[in-house]
């Protein structure tokens, strides 16, 4: 997934919309867990831990070629969990760790041997600007992010047993995150994040999750990448919350290169040259928040991969619980 969803309490006075008399919903009483897919923007006060584990299952059910044609797929699936657990370093710097862990069930080929640990992500949030009530500044943060290998992905027994990239890839993204009063006076918060991402070469041998098998000697060159997310969230009650995103991801080509051996087995060798293409795929993730609690809430939806170029599409349900100690 997708870099995904964390929130932190808001907090001001109710008021009233001159121009029509309409009572507008506080912030105070607006409780927020998502979106499913767009980070908040907002950083905690110092000292504060957020922590909140996803689970999700990615059903893959179609392919889409260079053109964008669909093409259908029986459905594989990719059962995983993300975890986000985020310290306010000071009020403006959070540092935050990911881990990851799967298990792949993919159509007509053996599954993973084991539920396995995919790769970890180690960032830090700094915080640009704060939102205030009345001011047309939202909040913003500028987010550095370092992606480790932490999962298996060569010399693979199964191809399943592969569920990391192999790849160091380090992350720039800016965050924003602002709210809306509606008509009604109730509040929609918004927010939009774009992220741009860069991995170093990866050594191969053997069976890969880049395709290759056995006897490979090479690497693969993963192309550079760009995520863009626009979300809304609308306050239903306190404690209900309305939640979508809308996603656009672009990949460059991943360049793979080395020897393979002529014939299975074989001892002659042959040059390998390989791009992926560039990619791209668009989606929407709708989800419904329940808040117990300004620092404790649920939400679960479903992320919806279904156009795109040289790509996989997906349904991927999605649940989530969202902690602030």
């Amino acid at each position: 997934m997708c870099v995904l969803a964390c929130g932190w309490a808001a907090a001001g006075a109710a008021r009233a919309d001159s121009s029509t008399g309409v009572a507008q919903q506080s912030l105070d009483d607006a409780w927020w867990t998502g979106s499913l897919l767009a980070p908040n923007a907002a950083t905690a006060p110092h000292g504060h831990t957020l922590v909140e584990p996803y689970i999700y299952d990615e059903i893959t059910n179609s392919s889409f070629d260079s053109h964008g044609s669909r093409h259908a797929l029986d459905g594989g699936h990719e059962l995983g969990s993300l975890t986000y657990i985020i310290y306010a370093l000071t009020d403006r710097l959070a540092l935050g760790l990911l881990p990851r862990f799967a298990y792949d069930e993919p159509a007509g080929a053996p599954n993973s041997s084991a539920p396995g640990v995919g790769d970890t992500t180690l960032q830090l949030q700094y915080g640009l600007t704060r939102y205030t009530p009345g001011s047309w500044v939202p909040a913003t943060s500028v987010v550095l992010a370092e992606t480790f290998p932490t999962g298996r992905y060569d010399r693979l027994s199964r191809p399943s047993d592969g569920l990391g990239a192999g790849a160091y890839t380090t992350a720039l993204a800016l965050y924003s995150q602002d709210y809306l009063w509606l008509p009604n006076g109730r509040i929609m918060r918004v927010r939009f994040d774009v992220t741009y991402a860069w991995s170093a070469a990866v050594p191969l041998e053997d069976v890969s999750v880049y395709g290759t098998g056995a006897g490979f000697r090479g690497r693969a060159c993963p192309g550079q990448s760009f995520t863009a997310i626009a979300a809304g969230e609308y306050s239903l009650t306190r404690n209900w919350v309305l939640a979508m995103d809308l996603v656009y991801e672009h990949n460059d080509s991943t360049l793979l290169k080395g020897i393979e051996p002529t014939t299975p087995g074989g001892s002659a060798f042959e040059s390998l040259l390989a791009e992926s293409g560039a990619s791209e795929s668009q989606g929407v993730a709708p989800a419904i928040e329940y808040n117990f609690t300004s620092t404790v809430g649920v939400i679960a939806g479903v992320r919806i991969l279904e156009s795109g170029r040289n790509t996989t599409g997906s349904l991927t349900p999605v649940a989530a619980v969202n902690m602030v100690f």
